[in-house]
């Protein structure tokens, strides 16, 4: 056994980094500060708590989200395990019930006899190996700790949907199916007729917004992938209906016909007793959620278990200060994993976690780090954010218009996806037998 490492933070970057190191026979000093402290986005004391949805994105290797989690789970990933035991349907995504998600993440860890969870605060950068996974909502001590060390850092805000009980769904106005029928009928369906959704952006549009709250509140950087719906219904009448609310692959057998936009609600855990609105991340006030989500079908007199919520979220400015290992260039031994160096969604911050955890055991015992080849979803995206050379240097989720082309151009979008998932997979194999 070799010692030791502290991880900074238990979201879902930060116990993929203490088990990979834990797995390497090093011990760890895990540090999470719930429920000692509350970021205003945590409710649960329990590690590896899912804010926003509770899907991890599709589950299929031929797409970009699946191919990032079959190579998490060949690399030996502790959340996919948990993910594959509290699985929830949702058509051709991998969805999980959170509490049951964060549940058997917290008793992994706790179990773990090379990591010892200490339930404080950390409000400096420790010496000697770390990895720093303590989330884009850090502030305080440690915010003023890592701006100091890292010249400054970059922000924006980040979006929750609500979340409704299904007995308050009217499903006589609803119908359940999954797109293009793939699953078995996962998500309930809220369909719109042109007149009912024209209704829906006007006063979605000029609904009232909760006051931000930040330095940067009178220009605020909202990033793409977890647009407020009304702040993406302003740029246009259409906006939504080719967004979250587009109807294609689906079919109301009320009429026969394919709605004009449908509001997609998917369970939030395996007794279906809620749901959430899907891409409807919002900013709206409370009664304005309430009054303005009323309007669609079947939620007339739907119960709001949890309104959705804005957030300022930070990250570094990657490109400038880490290495595609994760380490920060000024100071080798130490890592940075999450939302935080850049990488967007669940699973990408978790395979930050895991990379960054790895490689502070290599370096603590003299070895070279790693960085997976560029042609693997995880190893595009260390490099992405690492050598980003743009001016707006943007959080970059998992997708295929990051890895290189393919050495023979396949026209058929689906086939040449799946090319690109079988060599990624194959480069992995080979990196895995060689190096780790």
């Amino acid at each position: 056994m070799t010692a030791g490492v502290t991880v900074i933070g238990g979201g879902l970057a930060g116990c993929e980094a203490a088990w990979q190191i834990a797995k390497a026979g090093v011990s760890v000093k895990l540090y999470e500060m719930k429920p000692e402290r509350f970021s205003p986005a945590h409710k649960s004391a329990g590690l590896a708590e899912l804010i926003c949805s509770n899907s991890l994105k599709a589950a299929r290797i031929e797409s970009a989200a699946g191919l990032l989690k079959e190579e998490m789970r060949r690399l030996g990933s502790l959340l996919m395990e948990c993910a594959g035991k509290c699985s929830v349907p949702a058509g051709g995504a991998l969805a999980v019930d959170r509490e049951e998600f964060s549940r058997l993440a917290t008793e992994a860890i706790e179990n773990e006899p090379l990591i010892e969870l200490c339930r404080r605060e950390v409000t400096e950068i420790p010496g000697g190996a770390a990895v720093i996974a303590s989330g884009p909502l850090t502030d305080g001590g440690l915010a003023g700790e890592i701006e100091k060390l890292c010249g400054g850092r970059l922000s924006f805000f980040d979006a929750a949907a609500p979340i409704v009980t299904a007995e308050s769904v009217d499903m006589t106005k609803c119908f359940a199916a999954s797109r293009y029928g793939r699953g078995e009928d996962d998500y309930i369906n809220c369909p719109m007729n042109k007149e009912e959704y024209e209704r829906f952006v006007t006063e979605l549009v000029g609904a009232e917004r909760a006051p931000l709250h930040g330095c940067d509140v009178q220009d605020p950087k909202v990033y793409e992938g977890c647009m407020p719906i009304e702040v993406l219904a302003s740029r246009g009448r259409d906006a939504i209906r080719f967004g979250p609310m587009k109807p294609v692959g689906l079919v109301d057998p009320n009429t026969g016909h394919r709605p004009w936009a449908v509001v997609q609600l998917r369970a939030e855990n395996r007794e279906r007793t809620l749901y959430n609105l899907v891409g409807f991340q919002t900013n709206l006030k409370f009664g304005e959620q309430k009054r303005v989500f009323g309007m669609i079908p079947g939620l007339e007199n739907a119960e709001f278990m949890r309104y959705g919520v804005m957030h300022r979220n930070t990250f570094l400015d990657s490109p400038r200060v880490l290495d595609a290992d994760f380490s920060l260039r000024a100071r080798p031994e130490l890592f940075f994993a999450g939302q935080m160096t850049g990488v967007e969604g669940y699973m990408e911050s978790a395979a930050s976690g895991m990379m960054a955890g790895m490689n502070a055991v290599r370096r603590l015992r003299g070895q070279e780090t790693v960085v997976l080849p560029g042609t693997t979803m995880i190893g595009a995206l260390s490099r992405y954010i690492a050598g980003y050379e743009g001016k707006d240097f943007q959080p970059m989720g998992a997708n295929f218009g990051i890895l290189p082309p393919l050495d023979t151009h396949i026209r058929d979008k689906r086939e040449r996806y799946a090319g690109l998932s079988r060599r990624a997979l194959l480069d992995l194999g080979k990196e895995i037998s060689c190096e780790l």
